[in-house]
């Protein structure tokens, strides 16, 4: 309830809902038949860990569980609360075929009949260990159509991301927002906590022409390579950094204001530190079809063709110029 003498704010009013865009914007387009059914599912589980993100610290899920996960980090206890979340709504949405999780070792298998057309891969939490300190956290969601008459297994779900229809991600802040993207067209919805449905708030999202920051751990620099180094040195010279070290909330600022997010190989991690699957298709999809760009440093990400759910990837991703540019430096 709010403080006597505050109005409280409804975010929907004469905005469309989720429910509205999803039902007009897939509605006889049979590439994304059951389409709806899936972003509403995803669009409930965010509305139920908006709710346990809000009250983390009063109903005592912060923490850890004491376990590590497959990727072999500490698990926090909202990790496994949204990824047991987000399976479940997904299983119901009656259109899923598997899911595959950053958090579990194996996929979830969740259909196998002709109306479970979707494969689904997330990060269910990303940047939880951040919720102790009170700093934005997301989820992140990569969307493939499952091939029709194939059967259902983990080999399913190694396809590149430029075979991806859809993908999403939610940002918990100040305000819990989704970002759903699809073919050339990006759209931003805001959660009316009030109502527990979400509104349309940016419409047509396109990454601005100019880039103003730039994000990555610059703890990290002396472990780059010569020529990273030298990538780094350049953006300092012409961004402001901004790194909040959540990847969901660095990606969200950067596609609302400009900039180009950098996770790249260094020394320590040849092979990159982000997951391919879960991370880096799906906000790299986002990005292109917001005009931007997304590559390791010396494939786009896109292209990539997975070798193991969960396999690691550098990322590079943000202004479409500055990406090309960063990546010259880096491959020259």
């Amino acid at each position: 309830m709010p403080a006597k003498g505050c109005k409280s704010v409804a975010v929907s009013g004469k905005r469309q809902t989720l429910n509205e865009f999803v039902t007009s914007a897939f509605r006889g387009n049979s590439q994304y038949d059951g389409l709806d059914a899936v972003i509403s599912a995803i669009a409930e589980g965010s509305r139920q860990i908006h709710l346990q993100v809000q009250a983390a610290t009063l109903a005592d899920v912060i923490g850890v569980t004491g376990e590590t996960n497959v990727q072999g980090e500490i698990v926090q206890r909202l990790d496994t609360a949204s990824s047991d979340i987000f399976v479940d709504v997904l299983r119901n949405s009656g259109r899923v075929a598997v899911i595959g999780c950053e958090e579990i070792e194996k996929p979830v298998i969740a259909g196998d009949d002709e109306k479970h057309s979707y494969m689904v891969l997330m990060d269910p939490l990303d940047g939880s260990s951040n919720i102790d300190v009170a700093v934005s956290i997301g989820s992140i969601f990569g969307i493939w159509r499952r091939n029709a008459g194939d059967q259902v297994t983990e080999d399913s779900l190694l396809r590149p991301g430029n075979e991806q229809v859809a993908a999403a991600y939610v940002v918990y802040g100040s305000s819990t927002i989704m970002v759903i993207a699809t073919s050339n067209n990006v759209q931003g919805f805001t959660l009316d906590p009030e109502t527990g449905s979400f509104a349309i708030t940016h419409p047509d999202l396109r990454i601005p022409e100019v880039c103003p920051y730039y994000s990555t751990n610059e703890g990290n620099f002396k472990t780059l390579d010569e020529s990273t180094q030298r990538a780094v040195t350049a953006l300092r010279d012409t961004c402001s950094l901004r790194y909040v070290g959540s990847l969901v909330a660095d990606f969200h600022r950067n596609l609302l204001k400009g900039g180009i997010f950098l996770y790249p190989a260094d020394l320590n991690r040849p092979g990159g530190r982000l997951r391919l699957m879960y991370e880096a298709n799906p906000l790299g999809y986002v990005a292109e079809q917001a005009g931007g760009a997304a590559s390791t440093g010396r494939q786009r990400i896109m292209d990539i063709m997975p070798e193991e759910l969960h396999q690691r990837t550098p990322l590079i991703l943000g202004n479409k110029d500055v990406v090309e540019k960063t990546v010259a430096i880096i491959s020259g």
